[in-house]
């Protein structure tokens, strides 16, 4: 978040210290037993500990049992500590939010239609139902909806922008959020959360992870790594009646270390960083998550429902021609268009003149004094300028031409025709009671939307515009946007009844919204992406809220879902793989006396038994701080198809996984030996 939420550097001094301090705390075992891998690997260590300590007592060597246990322990905490890491990230953000809370004196109305008749009220007894007048330098004291007035807010305590926005009652403008700045004018606003259940308080929670929640996936996953865990744990068992079976069996401390290394130690070091970090890349992002789940779900997500006007269309008609009937010309058209376009404040009124500008070199004079402006009215749908020179009229084609008392010429008909096709609106110009042309005002795409959509394509997703306008426009649209499917002159059953729909199917479907009309849609889509800005009822239905209430960002959202899905597949490849090259170590070193011919496995040439053991448990505690920075920043993200996904697997992170312990635990032997350890 650019000015509320100090994004925390990896190698921050006080980060790091508190999470070493936190990783401390993780290591009891009441909190460990919920990660079976690293709880198995605190009970090895617990026991070697008392192995070598009771060597120590009765004098008899105990080194190497000590150097074993030591490194099962920072194995351990090597793993509480990447959790640590991500919890304290949050943990930051969120102490920064908790600056943005201030002790706030709130204007009580005693009467909600007497703006002079209030008391001041502490904001944190404010009580839902409520109102308060806030006026122009003024804290909004909670999270509430303007009832009455209009005013402009900065919400850098929120959103991190520093640019003010407007807020005004009705609509879906009128939601605003505790601890953002009222700089002009004033509003009245009814209080619509508890003291405590503010949305500041829920983003507080959220990016501490107090309300995090472990996500199907990651259940499945514990119970793969557990049942992965009890089968070694049987295999390192009946391992002691093979070698007894010799008469020369292996020592606990040995098993031990055959066990963690072999079990999946890596990912389940990993996994509960991987779950906040995607939380904590998604609150970065400006968009807070009520859970995990939601995170999820969003890397899975099949099909995309994006609003037309605002998301995929810049929002507002833009001039984009002239056309003139015969006997005129275009810069006639232009020029008229220009002068009755004078008193237009509207967007499409000031387009009309940036147009004419580029198109023709036209530049807009100043409204001369004594004009007659002649403002548009839904009765005449007409809108124009009498000045001394002539009388400039603008309008609907058929309000205008009736105006007129004529008809239109059929090659103004054919354009009229060839832009409702495309989409557009076609606006009639006359000059003096002489229709000159038409104006073509369109729903601009925005750049870099067919793009965009290609990508998602790519990826496996579904695009669906949704949108009021009539079949014809949002066909003209949706071709231009590139958009797989629409859904015109849509309600929010037509919205809701497509979801359900695509449910039914077996997708998932992400959605985002701000009225309370999309509030059914975004409660019914596995991802519903509410905006900040939007209507009370639009954010408690999703399960995600964007700060910047930017709708397009839901194609951000999914990336970065597929991000965590995508991250917590390449470290499990990477972590299975590490246990073959471990076997090449450990297994040759155990059974070699017994059985020599297994000197064969010993590729590595590893200088001693001892040295093999060792250097093996360094390396799989050591990896695990190797890849802290790997599991919070994320995998990279391309848009690439399932299968090339899993050749970039298996080729970066099985083959990776492969060779890195050979090196690795080949680099430690030699140092151990250079030390005099082996």
């Amino acid at each position: 978040m650019a000015t509320t939420i100090r994004r925390a550097a990896m190698l921050d001094r006080a980060l790091l210290l508190r999470a070493t301090i936190d990783a401390l705390g993780k290591l009891d075992p009441r909190r460990l037993v919920r990660n079976p891998v690293i709880f198995v690997t605190e009970i090895m260590a617990i026991l070697v500990t008392l192995l070598a300590s009771r060597a120590a007592l009765l004098g008899d060597p105990f080194g190497f049992q000590a150097g074993i246990a030591l490194w099962l322990w920072l194995t351990v905490l090597f793993a509480t500590f990447a959790e640590a890491m991500a919890e304290g990230r949050g943990r930051a953000q969120a102490e920064s939010l908790r600056r943005a809370r201030t002790e706030t004196q709130a204007k009580l109305l005693l009467r909600p239609d007497d703006r002079t008749l209030w008391q001041p009220r502490a904001a944190a007894e404010l009580r839902v139902g409520e109102f308060v007048l806030v006026e122009a330098g003024d804290l909004i004291p909670s999270d509430g909806e303007v009832v009455e007035g209009i005013a402009s807010v900065n919400e850098a305590a929120v959103t991190g922008e520093s640019a003010p926005v407007i807020r005004e009652s009705g609509g879906d403008r009128s939601a605003v959020t505790g601890g953002t700045l009222v700089v002009s004018d004033w509003v009245v606003v009814r209080i619509t959360a508890a003291p405590g259940s503010t949305f500041l308080d829920r983003m507080i929670s959220l990016v501490e992870g107090a309300a995090r929640q472990k996500t199907p996936n990651e259940i499945a996953l514990d119970i793969l790594l557990a049942g992965m865990t009890i089968i070694f744990l049987i295999a390192v068992a009946s391992l002691v009646g093979i070698a007894s079976w010799n008469g020369q069996p292996p020592s606990v401390a040995v098993l031990a270390a055959l066990l963690v290394t072999l079990i999946p130690t890596t990912i389940g070091g990993l996994l509960s960083a991987i779950g906040i970090a995607g939380m904590d890349r998604l609150v970065r992002f400006n968009v807070l998550a009520t859970s995990g789940r939601a995170v999820e779900a969003a890397g899975d997500v099949d099909v995309l429902l994006l609003d037309k006007t605002g998301t995929i269309t810049l929002g507002n008609r833009q001039a984009a021609g002239f056309i003139p009937v015969p006997g005129a010309t275009a810069a006639e058209v232009a020029e008229a268009a220009v002068l009755s376009s004078l008193a237009d404040e509207t967007p499409e009124g000031r387009s009309i003149l940036a147009f004419a500008r580029e198109r023709f070199g036209i530049e807009a004079p100043s409204l001369p004094e004594g004009a007659r402006v002649i403002p548009f009215t839904a009765q005449t749908r007409i809108s124009g300028l009498d000045l001394p020179q002539g009388r400039y009229r603008k309008g609907a084609v058929d309000a205008l031409v009736r105006s007129l008392g004529g008809e239109a010429p059929p090659a103004l008909r054919q354009a009229v025709e060839r832009i409702a096709r495309a989409g557009g609106t076609p606006l009639a110009v006359a000059r003096d009671g002489r229709l000159l042309g038409a104006i073509e005002l369109k729903d601009i795409v925005k750049t870099g939307m067919r793009a965009r959509f290609d990508a998602l394509r790519r990826m496996g997703i579904r695009t669906v515009m949704v949108t009021g306008d009539n079949r014809l426009t949002a066909a003209a649209i949706a071709a231009e946007a590139g958009v797989d499917d629409f859904i015109a002159e849509a309600t929010p059953e037509d919205k809701l009844g497509y979801i359900r729909r695509a449910q039914a199917e077996g997708r998932l479907v992400a959605m985002a919204g701000d009225g309370t009309n999309d509030a059914p849609a975004l409660a019914q889509a596995d991802v519903g992406l509410a905006m900040q800005t939007g209507t009370q009822a639009a954010r408690e239905a999703g399960n995600m809220v964007d700060l910047d209430s930017d709708p397009t960002k839901l194609i951000e959202v999914v990336e970065i879902g597929k991000q965590l899905l995508i991250t917590r597949g390449a470290l499990t490849t990477f972590s299975i793989a590490n246990d073959v090259a471990k076997y090449f170590a450990i297994l040759p070193a155990i059974f070699v006396a017994s059985y020599p011919e297994l000197g064969v496995l010993n590729v590595m040439h590893l200088a001693s038994p001892e040295s093999a053991i060792l250097s093996a448990v360094i390396f799989n505690a050591l990896i695990i701080v190797a890849l802290v920075p790997l599991a919070l920043r994320g995998v990279a993200y391309a848009p690439v198809g399932a299968a090339a996904l899993l050749r970039r697997n298996l080729l970066i992170y099985g083959l990776g996984g492969i060779v890195a312990p050979f090196a690795g635990i080949k680099l430690i032997d030699l140092l151990l030996v250079t030390l005099g350890f082996a």
